[in-house]
């Protein structure tokens, strides 16, 4: 009842997982990660504790494949589970159980493994793989490319609800892990829901590199006016900043709150707004 895509970067060690489902918020329970350590997802009859568990053997060194058919072997279940699994080195590694609801399947790569069931044919897991092989940019990235060209190939059978993204640093931190989580990204509940985590993750960079012109376009109602304002300020445009202040000035506190952030130096070209 799911499409996804687990991956290891082979140039810079960083592992992810995407995935899609007609199934409310499937980032609860599909997808796994942990930094320099391995990912992993679980679905058709979802055993979460796959994830820990995978996870587990893999920080103690055991191979993917190897630590799967352990899993399996211990699983009265294992029939009715799909797993994809990529370690820190290695092959990847994945399952689907004869009871898994076709179309289904999988296939994996040296540093990638793609899985699906309840799909509308069989062309949406080479879709995927393929769409992964053609895509540019980083991991994230790729991996969101990757689930686009499964749903051009139908995806779901049932339709789509839900998507997530998880991708973490090829840096193993076993003091503070979860400094090495990336992008941690989840549709719950969207009619389009890849297209929306393409969105989210195009918002998370906008972010990270200060570009206050898409923030000023996509970030949420309130934030988005404080973007605008930045924005024109930051490439003078005199005007634009001074109506996008006024409308800020309209909300008790905002202010005072830039005036803040211009002395702790949070936000670069506070100083050019808060002259106009």
């Amino acid at each position: 009842m799911t499409f996804s895509i687990v991956a290891r970067d082979p140039a810079t060690g960083q592992l992810g997982v995407a995935v899609a489902t007609c199934t409310l918020a499937v980032g609860r329970a599909a997808p796994w990660a942990r930094a320099g350590v391995g990912a992993v997802t679980t679905q058709a009859s979802s055993q979460r504790g796959y994830g820990p568990r995978l996870l587990g053997a893999l920080a103690a060194g055991t191979a993917a494949g190897t630590a799967l058919d352990t899993l399996l072997a211990a699983d009265d279940a294992a029939d009715q589970r799909q797993v994809g699994v990529v370690g820190p080195g290695g092959p990847a590694a994945a399952w689907t159980g004869v009871g898994c609801l076709s179309a289904c399947g999988h296939r994996t790569g040296t540093d990638w493994t793609v899985q699906g069931n309840m799909l509308s044919s069989r062309s949406v897991v080479p879709s995927v793989a393929e769409g992964y092989a053609e895509a540019a940019g980083d991991l994230a990235a790729r991996l969101v490319a990757a689930l686009r060209t499964g749903e051009a190939a139908g995806g779901d059978l049932r339709g789509r609800q839900s998507a997530a993204l998880l991708v973490v640093s090829g840096t193993r931190d076993d003091e503070a892990p979860w400094e090495g989580v990336l992008v941690d990204l989840r549709v719950d509940d969207a009619a389009d829901p890849v297209g929306e985590l393409a969105r989210l993750l195009r918002l998370q960079r906008a972010y990270e590199s200060g570009d206050w012109q898409l923030l000023a376009e996509e970030a949420p109602e309130g934030v988005r006016e404080l973007h605008v304002a930045l924005a024109a300020a930051a490439r003078g445009d005199r005007d634009g900043a001074r109506d996008a202040l006024r409308t800020l000035r309209q909300r008790p506190g905002w202010e005072g709150w830039l005036r803040r952030l211009r002395v702790n130096g949070r936000l670069p070209a506070t100083d050019e707004l808060l002259r106009y």
